[in-house]
């Protein structure tokens, strides 16, 4: 039983006798005795054991057996072991034994241990001066009740209000810097921003004045043709003006040859004449206008498609204004667009970014809807499922393929649909699958060759033409749902599947 007790205040606990010490426990108490005053021993030697052995072994020796931390509030019990206070007495409202040698042990048997919390606290103090921070050992010196003089408090207390100063000014100097910082970057920003619109005003300045002056151009070339007819009207005489050399060398043979024909037919000459004025005297008050330069008045009345297509272009302005932007930029940041721009310019006074967008205006502001130019219906009688899941034109946009639920492929020829309306188009091939066909591809260079892919994870190369699988890749482990043929590579193609996986694959290679 004497080897089996250990000394010191880190003895675990040991099964407790089920009641106070008996005669046949009295020899078991007489052996743990010398222990335990060994252990007391060792509890009060423990400055003197810390500065020999080291603070590693002191730390061990100052932990509470219940709660393995440094002993706080440390009690001593009537058996000679040191606890916290709130550890022994938690363990004795259940129990009424010590932890360490299972003696019978009640409240009463609880004495403060004075010296060990005299040595707990200097090695706090001298922790806390090793590794707390000059406030922290500021404010433990205060609360330790160190006497201090008024002078000295005061001198500390100027010293903290000279810290305190100097810290708000160093703070708001890096307020101020960071606020600095925060300013140039919005400025410089703005100033970007601020560039890059007046070089998008610039060109819409640029591009206005060349619009201006190519309508006013084609403005003036009506005019003239509108003045040489009216001349033509009004005076007899004026066609000498313009007749060709033909016709002067006719003349010389034929010099009356226009006299009968007026005389043939001169209410029909004057009817004429009077047509020709009636379309062009609304025309006349712009003649002025046209001849000094000035811009030409704007119609009044806009036709309803005018006015639907403005209003097609104020629903897409976002979109539309974007895309001119960025034609604009592009063209005028590229070196080969600024000669192309030359050439253009030179040619009708058009930007080429102005010239491509407003290609894209005319034709966009020109349709409202699509039409239907043909209808294929895609069911048959022995398939009443017509679900259509893929679609895919050859390499020459000549035949299209379509694939679904229906287990089929069917290539039909483009221009005979479109053409030829029907109300049942039959196709120019037919090849039947094993399964539902998710997705086709058509071979980009070769123009018999399609793959498909089903939902039995199967991808499959076909030859048109002989209307065969060529090949079959069986690897994926479930449903496939895409494939697609390489745009560089003929003999390349991929595949995707819900086993999520992509697999590429090679018609090149045997099949083992």
């Amino acid at each position: 039983m004497g080897d089996s007790s250990v000394a010191g205040a880190l003895v675990p606990s040991v099964p407790k006798p089920e009641a106070a010490p008996s005669g046949g426990d009295a020899s078991t108490a007489a052996a743990l005795a010398p222990a335990e005053e060994a252990g007391a021993r060792a509890a009060g030697s423990l400055p003197q054991a810390g500065v020999a052995d080291g603070e590693g072994a002191a730390d061990r020796d100052l932990l509470c057996p219940i709660c393995m931390a440094v002993i706080k509030d440390a009690f001593l019990t009537a058996c000679g072991h040191s606890f916290c206070y709130m550890c022994i007495v938690t363990h004795l409202n259940h129990k009424s034994d010590c932890p360490c040698c299972a003696h019978y042990l009640t409240k009463a048997q609880l004495y403060p241990n004075f010296l060990l919390e005299k040595v707990l606290k200097k090695i706090s103090a001298r922790q806390i001066a090793k590794t707390a921070s000059p406030i922290d050992q500021f404010r433990y010196a205060l609360q330790q009740g160190n006497e201090m003089g008024v002078k000295e408090l005061d001198s500390l207390m100027t010293l903290i209000a000279e810290k305190k100063r100097q810290m708000e000014q160093q703070e708001s100097e890096t307020n101020m810097q960071i606020l600095l910082v925060f300013l140039h970057c919005l400025r410089k920003q703005k100033l970007e921003e601020l560039n890059e619109i007046q070089t998008d005003l610039q060109y819409i300045k640029e591009d206005i004045s060349a619009v201006e002056r190519h309508r006013l151009e084609l403005y003036r070339t009506k005019e003239r043709y509108s003045m040489k007819l009216r001349m033509l009207l009004d005076d007899p005489s004026a066609p000498k003006m313009w007749t060709s050399p033909l016709d002067k060398a006719n003349s010389l043979y034929l010099p009356n040859s226009r006299a009968p024909l007026s005389a043939s037919c001169p209410g029909s000459l004057q009817n004429k004449k009077l047509d020709l004025k009636a379309q062009l005297s609304h025309q006349g008050f712009q003649r002025r206008d046209a001849l000094t330069g000035s811009d030409p008045p704007t119609p009044p009345i806009q036709s309803s498609n005018v006015v639907a297509r403005k209003r097609r272009v104020q629903a897409q302005f976002n979109e539309l204004q974007e895309y001119y932007l960025q034609r604009r930029r592009t063209g005028a940041q590229s070196h080969r667009q600024e000669e192309r721009d030359i050439v253009t310019m030179k040619k009708e006074g058009y930007h080429a970014g102005l010239e491509d967008f407003q290609s894209v205006l005319t034709t966009f502001t020109r349709y409202s809807r699509l039409r239907v130019i043909a209808e294929l219906r895609h069911g048959d009688l022995f398939h009443s499922a017509n679900i259509v899941s893929s679609i895919e034109f050859d390499r020459d946009d000549e035949l299209f393929a379509t694939a679904g639920v229906s287990k089929r492929i069917k290539v039909f020829e483009f221009s005979s649909v479109v053409n030829e309306p029907s109300d049942v188009h039959c196709p120019v091939v037919e090849m039947a699958t094993r399964s539902k066909l998710s997705c086709l591809s058509w071979n980009k260079y070769s123009k018999n060759v399609i793959a498909s892919s089903d939902y039995e994870g199967i991808v499959t190369v076909w030859d048109v033409q002989t209307r065969q699988s060529v090949m079959e890749y069986e690897e994926h482990e479930k449903r496939a749902w895409s494939v697609d043929f390489s745009h560089t590579e003929p003999s390349m193609l991929v595949s995707g599947s819900d086993d999520c996986k992509v697999k590429v694959w090679c018609t090149k290679q045997k099949q083992v």
